[in-house]
């Protein structure tokens, strides 16, 4: 199930009755779940967040938009925070298993029906942008509903993407897109005195004007309080802690202290483990070190299919093609056991009942071994990249640096080579099943010896790579050598299969 997380942000932080209906109204829609609602009466706005399986989620954020054109008047509206629609933002962000391509069609299929439906102009922005210019939300929204209102429709750039060049009376225009995870951190410095201090510290940690890249920031007044207002857009790249260090370290040369910061919505756990590890230098900090992960995993059974193929499409190098590999020798090997339990039992079949109830528990126990290799290829990985950030002044230093550095690479080329080995092994048992196996079966004889050499293949790129890779190949040829005996093997058992099961189409 690919799954899609939505956070449009409304121009409603006052009238609680008004946010209640809009959050009913896209938790009313079947599969959509409301994760967090808040609402802030300053800014006058609220942000929902609400997660949707990707055929629903355009429906539920329709329904939001829907019911905010009903109970907002921008006429009447006023806040801290810039608005150019009753729904003011509607972005949708991938999460499992989904993609940011994903993303964009939604906010292209959604725009379309509100533009069509609800007579409103929609603009697409970030990912979902048509035009380099309108990438930026605050380029979109520049002059808010009062400039837009004059100017829609004028210029290519304010030409909406889908619906009327005419902003809607009473429910303005919505920016509708699709974009990595954002999270809208705010840091206070205290009574609205600092007030000059908050807005000059906002330009500074602001990317656009050469601040931090990927933080958006504007100062405001809070409830009597100085606020340093920021949108994370890429926390991978300029992580939470980051940005409150230059805050605090721009507002204190101005003499202003930081009181407290905040969070508005969610945010991924690992942002928080980031900047907790950061706070009291933990070195070689992983989030697989926290009880409750490991926890969640082992009552769930670890990783589901749709979290690691999101994990491997992350802007990540791990899980890489080494676990994949591993994963394919794994499903090869469900395949040869799943074929070898419809052969059991059977009279056809019954000279070769014993061998399958053997094959079966064979392919069972060499798939524990390669979804086992799946997260050991990783961490292998995680070693050697612990092992190139080792200091290294001095001759001695860069000496023992580069035996850490040999050694990582060993064992990282070790591994992808017993999943080689497994799948090799894999690929004799898909043979076994096509030849003495259920023929009804046969074209899942043939994925298995199929996958079980793109394993095998797979992980003998994984192998050569980190051979190549050590102060002296030497030291790895034989591993290299074997993973290409490995390879011709599994080819000619995967090629003998797929003979069969051509065969058996007739």
């Amino acid at each position: 199930m690919k799954l899609i997380e939505c956070v449009p942000n409304f121009s409603e932080g006052r009238r609680p009755e008004i946010v209640a209906a809009i959050r009913d109204a896209i938790a009313g829609v079947a599969g959509a779940h409301i994760l967090d609602t808040s609402a802030d009466a300053s800014h006058n706005r609220c942000v929902i967040t609400f997660v949707a399986p990707i055929d629903v989620v355009a429906d539920a954020a329709f329904a939001g938009i829907a019911a905010a054109r009903t109970h907002i008047d921008l006429t009447t509206h006023s806040g801290e925070h810039p608005r150019m629609g009753a729904a003011d933002v509607v972005p949708f962000i991938p999460l499992e298993g989904a993609t940011m391509e994903d993303c964009i069609a939604l906010a292209r299929t959604l725009g379309e029906r509100v533009g069509r439906e609800l007579g409103i102009p929609v603009f697409l922005y970030e990912r979902a942008a048509t035009r380099p210019d309108r990438e930026n939300l605050a380029d979109v929204r520049r002059g808010e509903f009062e400039g837009l209102r004059s100017d829609i429709g004028r210029t290519p750039q304010r030409v909406p993407d889908f619906g009327p060049s005419a902003v809607h009376p009473t429910a303005g225009a919505v920016a509708i897109g699709a974009r990595p995870f954002l999270v809208a951190y705010n840091v206070y410095l205290g009574p609205a005195s600092n007030m000059t201090v908050a807005k000059e510290v906002a330009k500074a940690v602001r990317g656009s004007v050469g601040g931090l890249k990927y933080v958006k920031g504007l100062g405001f007044e809070v409830d009597g309080q100085a606020q340093v207002s920021m949108n994370l857009v890429d926390t991978e790249k300029t992580p939470l802690h980051q940005a409150y260090d230059m805050v605090k370290m721009e507002a204190e040369a101005r003499g202003v202290t930081p009181t407290w910061s905040e969070l508005v919505g969610l945010v991924p756990e690992r942002v928080l483990f980031e900047a907790a590890a950061r706070h009291v230098r933990l070195r070689n900090f992983t989030p697989d070190m926290v009880l409750e992960r490991k926890v969640r995993a082992a009552i769930t059974g670890g990783e589901s299919l749709s979290e690691f193929v999101g994990s491997v499409a992350s802007p990540s190098p791990t899980p890489g093609g080494g676990s994949v590999a591993a994963h394919a020798g794994a499903l090869a090997a469900a395949l040869a056991q799943m074929v070898a339990g419809l052969t059991v039992g059977k009279k056809k079949y019954a000279a070769f009942d014993a061998e399958m109830r053997e094959l079966a528990v064979r392919a069972a126990g060499l798939g524990h071994t390669l979804a086992a290799l799946v997260a050991r290829d990783a961490s292998a990985y995680a070693v050697v990249a612990a092992a190139y950030k080792l200091p290294a002044e001095g001759d001695a230093a860069q000496r023992e640096k580069v035996a850490k550095i040999d050694e990582a690479l060993l064992h990282a080329a070790e591994v992808p080579l017993e999943t080689a080995r497994a799948c090799a092994q894999v690929a004799e048992l898909a043979l076994a099943v096509a030849e003495r196996g259920n023929t009804n079966a046969a074209s899942d004889a043939g994925v298995a010896a199929l996958l079980a050499e793109a394993g095998a293949v797979g992980a003998s790129y994984n192998v050569r790579i980190n051979v190549n890779s050590l102060s002296e190949r030497q030291r790895g040829a034989a591993l290299a050598t074997e993973a290409m005996t490995l390879v011709a093997r599994t080819r000619e058992l995967a090629g003998r299969t797929t003979d069969i099961v051509e065969r058996s189409f007739g």
